[in-house]
């Protein structure tokens, strides 16, 4: 499990350009809709653009959505929403009306290829896959940071060309991750990206990775026979977790978390943390 999930990761680690991600979250889409009677179709369509959206922005989108009963429709659509209670194919998904989040949350699961593209064009996919990005990087990083110090899973690590190459130090590998972290909110928010366009955000990501890497090894040098291992790793969620939190606050209103914000949202990101890394280790020790 510990080499697929360290491949994983490697691979996503591709995502540090930030052209490639500009790329994915620009990627054109063609979103058609299936309903019986127009009522539908409006619902189908106010969902995409609820009243949070700008009226331009709104006639932006919907320049890439097509209803079935327009004339001249496109042949081919990149994701296509049927009215409930109307046969869905299974290459489509059911808009379910009076609970758009299930919609979404099966839209997620089943198409990460636009995630991107559909959280930067559609206001009800903004969040939930900004949640997801930043859960998903903050648990690389918390099994990143003990991996490699749990004895059985050392030679297995030493086996990836890259583990002594590319990321020698777990710091490195972390904060190389909330920069990629980075890219994919801000692409996600509909905001610019890049290294210059980010520069405040990085130079905080890599300030910020003393910070937790030194309250890290305090942690498990003064816990014996390895217990600092999974404070460490929460520790690496937590601080991966309320920094993505904060980039999200960022571009939604425009300033980051308050300094109580950022404790509050770290306290519970830690010990969601210690759940996680506790399970691990205790599933490789077993």
């Amino acid at each position: 499990m510990i080499l697929r999930y360290l491949k994983q990761a490697k691979s996503a680690l591709s995502l540090l350009s930030p052209d490639e991600v500009r790329q994915r979250a620009e990627r054109p889409l063609v979103v058609g809709l299936v309903a019986a009677e127009s009522a539908a179709y409006a619902d189908m369509e106010d969902f995409l653009t609820p009243a949070a959206v700008s009226h331009d922005q709104r006639v932006q989108v919907m320049q890439s959505v097509h209803r079935a009963c327009d004339p001249g429709i496109p042949e081919k659509y990149d994701l296509v929403l049927y009215e409930q209670g109307l046969p869905c194919p299974a290459t489509a998904f059911t808009f379910f009306r009076d609970d758009p989040g299930r919609t979404v949350e099966e839209i997620a699961k089943a198409r990460d290829d636009l995630w991107l593209a559909l959280a930067r064009n559609f206001y009800p996919f903004r969040k939930p896959v900004v949640d997801r990005i930043i859960t998903s990087v903050a648990r690389e990083n918390a099994i990143f940071a003990v991996a490699s110090a749990l004895p059985n899973v050392v030679p297995s690590v030493l086996e990836l060309p890259w583990a002594l190459g590319e990321f020698a130090s777990d710091t490195v590998f972390i904060t190389m991750n909330q920069v990629r972290m980075a890219f994919l909110v801000a692409a996600a928010s509909d905001k610019q990206v890049g290294y210059d366009k980010q520069l405040a955000e990085l130079l905080s990501i890599a300030a910020g990775a003393f910070g937790w890497r030194a309250l890290a090894r305090e942690l498990v040098g003064f816990i014996p026979l390895g217990g600092g291992l999974i404070p460490k790793g929460a520790i690496a969620y937590a601080a991966t977790y309320v920094l993505g939190k904060g980039l999200e606050h960022f571009h939604g209103v425009g300033y980051g978390y308050t300094r109580r914000q950022r404790r509050d949202a770290y306290q519970v990101a830690y010990e969601r943390g210690k759940d996680l890394v506790g399970a691990f280790v205790r599933k490789k020790e077993a």
